[in-house]
């Protein structure tokens, strides 16, 4: 392992963050602003998610599977770190669309290392893996397990993981890589669990949908943290992790899913009838996936201070208040 610490002594660039308009995205420049960082590059796909012009930030339009106008967007904006989420995040669309997670997520990192390799050689680059390269376990799964991914989108990040791995060890770029685990809060889009769930009851609640709703797999464990939790979490590997070193963002607790259910159920002014819905069961759905958090806390000093409870709470009054309700 590369010990060697950041260095501190580079030029004072701006701060780039790729895929600033997705859920990690928005809460790590919210916590940036938070910090007094007044020097945020924050790029979002062309033709995706609109940006929302009234962030303290510069917005640039940035195809990552286009490796010139990567080049281009490094190069002009000499950054002194980058943030890396942007990506195709999804593991249920990655069976019916795997070519295009490959490439937003392997080919996106591989022309953003170049053109940092090429453009900014002494900028600091966190990518954001995932724990989806992991071999399944039934034990707490730490850093150094087999990364044996089991569907194309862990895959994907495998490649993406990879990489910057290897940019650091053989190119001597200043990379470092988080790979974190399921987490949740306010303004994830529906397709991932809480927040679907989060959605349904406050439909009910507001009258647009029958108190009758089916599920997929409630007996799955899958460790949970918040959103906020995990963006600090990003912002002290930047800060302190060691070159070339990968780091688990990870409750290290498994909470079954449908208890996550019965505690938004709890927080519910309706009442729900939940059924179990065949259609939505993954194939390929992993039992249990829980992240051991030791080299994080132990090296960076990192828990997750926020409780589920409150997740949950925030996640389901983040959805009460969205006007259309969608």
């Amino acid at each position: 392992m590369d010990v060697r610490r950041p260095d501190t002594s580079r030029s004072q660039g701006p701060t780039i963050v790729t895929g600033a308009t997705g859920f990690a995205g928005r809460h790590l420049l919210d916590r940036l602003a938070a910090d007094g960082d007044r020097s945020v590059v924050a790029w979002h796909r062309p033709g995706g998610h609109p940006p929302d012009r009234d962030r303290l930030v510069t917005w640039c339009s940035v195809d990552l599977t286009d490796a010139t106008a990567v080049m281009r967007a490094v190069a002009g904006a000499a950054p002194a770190r980058i943030y890396h989420l942007a990506g195709a995040p999804n593991v249920a669309t990655s069976w019916h669309r795997p070519v295009a997670h490959l490439r937003a997520n392997a080919l996106g990192t591989h022309h953003l290392l170049r053109a940092v390799q090429r453009a900014a050689p002494r900028c600091r680059v966190l990518v954001i893996s995932s724990a989806q390269v992991y071999q399944p376990s039934d034990d707490p799964i730490r850093e150094d397990a087999p990364l044996v991914p089991v569907n194309p989108y862990g895959i994907s990040k495998l490649a993406e993981d990879q990489l910057a791995l290897r940019a650091a060890a053989d190119d001597g770029l200043d990379v470092v890589v988080a790979r974190p685990f399921n987490h949740a809060g306010p303004g994830q889009a529906p397709t991932f669990a809480v927040s679907n769930f989060a959605r349904q009851i406050a439909r009910i609640e507001a009258g647009h949908e029958a108190p009758r709703r089916g599920t997929g797999n409630l007996d799955a464990r899958r460790d949970l943290t918040d959103v906020r939790d995990v963006v600090d979490a990003y912002c002290r590997i930047m800060a302190g992790a060691p070159r070339g070193r990968a780091y688990n963002v990870c409750s290290g607790r498994a909470w079954r899913i449908g208890d996550l259910l019965s505690e938004l159920l709890q927080l519910s002014h309706a009442e729900v009838v939940v059924e179990t819905d065949r259609t939505q069961l993954r194939p390929h759905d992993v039992a249990i996936v829980q992240g051991d958090a030791t080299r994080i806390r132990s090296e960076l000093g990192w828990t997750p201070a926020i409780p589920v409870e409150q997740t949950l709470a925030d996640t389901l009054g983040w959805w009460r208040a969205q006007p259309h309700q969608p």
